[in-house]
């Protein structure tokens, strides 16, 4: 599943940098499939949603740091444990219920995104 960032987040920013996927963004900033991976054009993603990899997409928070799910892998393909909630000095990286994934799907959403398919 993804990880989502919880309203006690103290926007200190420790997490953004973290992410191999860069699917951390600052509250109110746009965000896009391209930014951190290897997506370009239009693009169908592991979930059948079709995008454009270049266009910018409506942010998920305006106030916090916020996490785009369709980019989560949990950190999978790269590192043993979510770096978001490693480094999280508050513990608000916790996993999203809403957005449920097996390993396989996650693995799968990270080589899709860094073309490793």
């Amino acid at each position: 599943m993804a990880i989502v960032i919880t309203d006690e987040c103290i926007n200190c920013g420790a997490c953004e940098p973290e992410c191999p996927n860069t699917a951390i963004y600052e509250g109110a900033d746009d965000w896009r499939y391209a930014d951190g991976t290897d997506l370009e054009g239009n693009v169908v993603l592991p979930n059948g949603k079709e995008a454009n990899a270049e266009e910018a997409q409506e942010p998920v928070s305006d106030e916090i740091y916020y996490i785009v799910p369709d980019k989560c892998t949990e950190c999978k393909g790269f590192h043993e444990e979510p770096q978001c909630a490693a480094v999280c000095p508050v513990d608000c990286c916790v996993p999203d219920e809403d957005h449920v994934e097996t390993e396989e799907e996650l693995l799968a959403k990270q080589r899709f995104m860094h073309n490793q398919d």
